[in-house]
């Protein structure tokens, strides 16, 4: 069985109305040990600290690499990275891109703009749901949070699905509309090979990253 989040599907997940499955979010980079193993533990511990462990089934975080080391652990310095945000990195598996991913897919957030256009050639209508990681967050920052459906408790997956559905639909609505001041700023560079405080400063935009887009899938903000 896959460790939790990392699975392709659950079973009978293809059998399931759209509103009832799970919004799957797939983190990508080169080799699938340094930034988006980062990216997926950061943004799964971001989700469990807003909703609580038992609250977050109805996001599923992954990731995947154009490059995959396919059953490669994390880069050590990466694990290290991890701990200092809180987030285990423990049974984590490196994993080559698949078609699969992309099919089941409902947000790719990428590393860099060339690992966007790679997930885009791959086809199965990925254009309108891939951004990179930081294109995606300055996008949602200029959504208005009235505009989304507002989480419901009352519903199992909390409203989550549905939320992140609209939030996607209105990034990818904007994204001609808000361009980034120069292509740099949508990149995040790669730290393999690098000492261990580079890592750390990876770390740290991708947290930085990660923190409003947790908080417009959600609707709750990050603890002061």
């Amino acid at each position: 069985m896959a460790p939790l989040g990392r699975g392709i599907a659950g079973p009978g997940d293809e059998l399931l109305l759209p509103s009832a499955r799970p919004f799957r979010i797939l983190h990508v980079s080169t080799g699938n040990v340094c930034r988006s193993p980062i990216t997926e533990r950061l943004h799964r511990r971001a989700l469990e600290l807003r909703l609580g462990a038992e609250c977050s089934g109805g996001l599923l975080v992954e990731s995947a690499g154009t490059w995959g080391h396919e059953g490669a652990p994390m880069e050590a310095h990466a694990a290290t990275v991890c701990g200092d945000y809180g987030a285990d990195p423990a049974g984590f598996l490196g994993r080559e891109l698949l078609d699969e991913h992309v099919i089941r897919a409902d947000l790719v957030l990428t590393a860099t703009r060339d690992h966007r256009a790679q997930v885009i050639s791959m086809g199965h209508s990925a254009g309108l749901r891939t951004f990179t990681l930081k294109e995606f967050n300055r996008l949602v920052r200029a959504i208005d949070p009235a505009t989304l459906p507002e989480p419901d408790p009352d519903l199992p997956d909390g409203g989550l699905v549905e939320r992140a559905r609209a939030l996607v639909g209105a990034a990818a609505a904007l994204r001609g509309w808000l361009l980034a001041p120069n292509p740099e700023s949508d990149e995040v560079y790669d730290p393999y090979g690098a000492p261990i405080t580079f890592f750390r400063s990876v770390g740290d935009e991708i947290n930085q990253a990660l923190d409003p887009v947790v908080t417009a899938l959600t609707g709750v903000p990050a603890r002061a």
